[in-house]
Parts: structure tokens; C-alpha cells; sequence
């Protein structure tokens, strides 16, 4: 039953999967594994079967002796219409098979979380999904972020695994590549990394310097036009960094246009220059509204249709808080997190990177955010 990622198909292994089994058979750098595919979720009102859990222990020997990443790949996600972005789980630093096992049980499960049901409903997706498994040797990464391509090429990258970048845990480093040519770099905070399940500080040293090099900008260049010349179109692509070989994780298609860059005198709009806070804008428009800071799923409860959420960081759970508020604003995080890729898919203003938001806009406080200046104001009450 088990497909070898290479020869996977939409149908049976689902969007992600599919993917990058076109860029493998392209001779581009993916990681081998293989599918377990939407017929086994199909037939899996009992759990996994003793034949499938004995099917998959036979080919993990395939994939090395280290640790794995297993991945849900719907048949919903990654395709042109409908990209669920981060919206099914995905579970890193697993080894041997009964971790495998519940983390493929995990992955079914998922679909029917409350964001990715909140996600279909608001794409208008009626369908019952059909979820694949992938299974793939995990990369150890020295460094790992996420690329845009488009007519300008975008990168960020932290170090450790790709979830501190794709998660918005820290604020990244940034480039952008125009023709052959870096012409923006960007030093983020980059405060934490995670290797496997664990997250730990990063020097000081590490945080004071770019973590990737300009070679590696271009070699990563490099690689997403490639992608995209294969798929035809713009690609979000995850990719990592291992002794010095780069790997590419996942690419789906780019679901909405970056903001344009800020320029202009913004002052005289925003009044009291010393009730401004900037940060990266994220998503573009302007909204207005309380400020509700939330510290975590504890205070989900207490956001309110029209607030404007004010957090240390998002990530695929806090999905249906964007259904309600009228913006966000977080401490941490890039342009290419999901937090913004979803801000951006449902129109919401969103400003990144705000260092001291959570404290600096107080609870209930009338805020008016800029997604396309990356500015937000403090208003006389």
C-alpha cells in the first residue's frame, strides 16, 4: 500500500506529497521517504491495520537510522485553489515505528481540528477531506527558513529547524534577490532555535550575524526559480540547510502578493510620533480597534469580533482568531510565517516584529493598525 515518494500522484498522496515528487524526479534536492496513502485514511475507522503498521516498519530501514519528519499531505492543501497552509499537523524528531505510527494516527486526526475545519469553511471547501502521510528522513538543519519567488525573490532564514521561521517564533533574517543580485539584507533577533522537539537560546554571536551567506542566498535563488519554472507559477517554498546542502521541504504556490515595500512621510497621519510602534508590515490595509492581548489559548476566549489581536506570536491554532479580529499585531515573526500567509489569504491588516507590542498597547486600548506601513498607533482613548 505504502507509495515511495517518487512516484507520488495528487490523488492517492495528496498535494504536498505530489509536489515534491515533481521536484525529485526533476533531480531537485528533496528527502527521500515515502506515502502512506489517502485509500489507508479512507479505511481508517479501526486505526492503522496490523499490515500497514508492519508495511511501514519495513520501510523505514530505507530512510536511514536517524530521526524522521512525518507530515499530513491533503488532498486539499498545496494545490492553486486551496493551500490549508499549515492548517494539518506535522510531527518532527520522530523515530522508530511506534512513534511513526501515532504520529501518522496524529496527522489523520488533524483534519478535523478546529482551525483547519474553521479554515474549509471559510475557503467554502464542503469536501470530506482525504489526508495522506508523508514520511520523510528528517534534515537536521544548521539553518532553515522559507523563499518566495515572484519577479523579486524573498528569503527568510533563522537557525535550527524551519518552524522557528514558518511558526513566527523569532524574527528572522531577511534578503531579497533582484535578477542575479542581493539587493536587501536584513539582520533579525533570531533569540531561539529548535533542533528536533527542543527549543533553546541562541548565542549572542549567532544572533549579532546573518546565518546564512550570500552564496547561499544565491544557490537558494537559485533553487526556487527552478521550482517555479517546474510548477509554473510563484512558489512558497520551506527548505533547510544541512553541511552545507540544501534541501527543499515543501512548495506550494504563492496565494497572495507580498506588501509593497513602505515609503512616504507617514508622520503627519499618525500624529504623536511617540504613540507610534513600527514593525514589518505583514498584510496589508488599515482597521481599527481595541487592543486584546492575548498570551495564549487560555484567552482565546476573551477576543471579541472587531478587536485587534496583540500577541507574542502566532501560529496555525490561533488560525480561527483571524475569522474574528479586525487585526493583528505580533512581537515576533516574518513576512513569510503562516500567521501572515494567512493574514494576507483573508485580507487582514497584520503587523509583524513589534518588539514591546504586548506591553506597549495596553489591553482595551483604542489602536489603529497600518498592515501596509507596518505602523500602529496608540489612539486617545
Amino acid at each position: 500500500m505504502l507509495i515511495d515518494l517518487t512516484d507520488a500522484d495528487p490523488a492517492t498522496c495528496g498535494g504536498k506529497a505530489a509536489t515534491l515528487a515533481r521536484l525529485l524526479r526533476a533531480g531537485l534536492p528533496v528527502p527521500p521517504g515515502f506515502v502512506v496513502p489517502t485509500a489507508a485514511h479512507a479505511r481508517a475507522d479501526e486505526g492503522l491495520s496490523t499490515e500497514l503498521i508492519d508495511e511501514i516498519a519495513r520501510a523505514l530501514p530505507r530512510l536511514g537510522n536517524g530521526y524522521l519528519a512525518v507530515r499530513s499531505s491533503a488532498t486539499s492543501e498545496d494545490t492553486a485553489r486551496a493551500t490549508a497552509a499549515g492548517q494539518h499537523d506535522t510531527f518532527l524528531g520522530v523515530r522508530g515505528i511506534d512513534q511513526v505510527a501515532d504520529a501518522v494516527r496524529g496527522c489523520w486526526s488533524s483534519v478535523w481540528s478546529e482551525r483547519a475545519v474553521e479554515y474549509r469553511r471559510r475557503q467554502g471547501d464542503t469536501r470530506s477531506p482525504a489526508v495522506a502521510v508523508l514520511v520523510q528522513r528528517l534534515v537536521d538543519a544548521d539553518v532553515a527558513g522559507v523563499l518566495f519567488t515572484g519577479d523579486d525573490i524573498r528569503i527568510e532564514a533563522s537557525w535550527g529547524l524551519g518552524e522557528s521561521v514558518v511558526g513566527g517564533h523569532v524574527t528572522p533574517d531577511s534578503w531579497t534577490v533582484s535578477g542575479g543580485d542581493i539587493t536587501r539584507r536584513s539582520l533579525g533577533t533570531k533569540e531561539t532555535r529548535i533542533d528536533r522537539t527542543v527549543t533553546r537560546e541562541v548565542d549572542q554571536a549567532d544572533r549579532d550575524r546573518l546565518c546564512i551567506t550570500d552564496d547561499e542566498v544565491t544557490r537558494l535563488a537559485q533553487l526556487g526559480r527552478q521550482a517555479a519554472d517546474l510548477l509554473g507559477g510563484p512558489q512558497d517554498v520551506e527548505w533547510a540547510i544541512a553541511d552545507s546542502r540544501i534541501w527543499i521541504l515543501q512548495s506550494r504556490p504563492v496565494t497572495s502578493a507580498l506588501p509593497a515595500a513602505p515609503g512616504g512621510d507617514e508622520s503627519a497621519a499618525d500624529g504623536d510620533e511617540n504613540a507610534a510602534r513600527t514593525g514589518t508590515p505583514g498584510s496589508p490595509g488599515l482597521a481599527t480597534g481595541p487592543a486584546r492581548v492575548v498570551r495564549g489559548p487560555d484567552d482565546f476566549a476573551r477576543v471579541r469580533p472587531g478587536d485587534v489581536l496583540v500577541c507574542r506570536t502566532t501560529d496555525p491554532a490561533w488560525t480561527p482568531l483571524f475569522g474574528v479580529v479586525a487585526a493583528v499585531v505580533t512581537e515576533t515573526g516574518g513576512l513569510l510565517s503562516h500567521a501572515a500567509i494567512v493574514a494576507r489569504e483573508l485580507g487582514l491588516p497584520a503587523v509583524l516584529a513589534v518588539p514591546d507590542a504586548m506591553t506597549a498597547l495596553p489591553d482595551g486600548a483604542p489602536v489603529r493598525v497600518d498592515g501596509s506601513t507596518g505602523r500602529v498607533v496608540l489612539l486617545d482613548s
